[in-house]
């Protein structure tokens, strides 16, 4: 199993292809759901392309260091949402589908607790591996050698403040 390495403009270019494929399956949704932290991104970029509003589920799964190590799934108490209701129609979006459990659980927390509010639910990814339990509706790349995925802003993960002020008044 080899890395995969992302830079930034590869990113943003598969949230676009992730948004021309929801584009052309001609299904109408009327909300964007991003599972924090990864699909943040993912929602934002998607949200202001289909100009619909967005809500975010926040969870946690991965741990300890270099966060790789997959424990058990919280999930926050709410959505966090600026719309009244949630849509009928739900797109719930990540960055990606490495076991599946959290895009499942995910998918079971929404229907638990906003279930009466969505007549239909789909999924999309940026990246699906092969030893996931869960096939999203849509996802860019399938990855059947299961590499972990280093994405641009893991920089920020292993830097704090005080490096990126020390960094900033460097004279050029």
């Amino acid at each position: 199993m080899s890395d995969l390495y992302v830079s930034w403009p590869d990113y943003h270019r598969l949230i676009e292809q992730l948004a021309v494929k929801v584009y052309e399956s001609d299904w109408e949704f009327n909300q964007i759901v991003c599972i924090a932290r990864g699909g943040l991104r993912v929602g934002d970029l998607l949200s202001r392309v289909f100009d619909l509003p967005l809500a975010i589920l926040s969870t946690a799964s991965y741990h300890g260091p270099g966060g790789r190590s997959r424990g058990a799934i919280t999930f926050s108490r709410d959505l966090a949402m600026t719309t009244p209701n949630l849509g009928s129609n739900v797109l719930l979006v990540d960055d990606l589908v490495d076991s599946g459990i959290s895009l499942k659980r995910s998918v079971e927390w929404l229907n638990h607790n906003y279930g009466f509010y969505i007549d239909e639910m789909r999924t999309g990814v940026l990246w699906y591996k092969a030893c996931s339990i869960f096939q999203p509706d849509y996802y860019v790349d399938y990855l059947e050698d299961n590499p972990w995925i280093h994405q641009p802003f893991e920089y920020y993960e292993n830097t704090t403040a005080e490096a990126l002020a020390a960094k900033l008044s460097a004279p050029a």
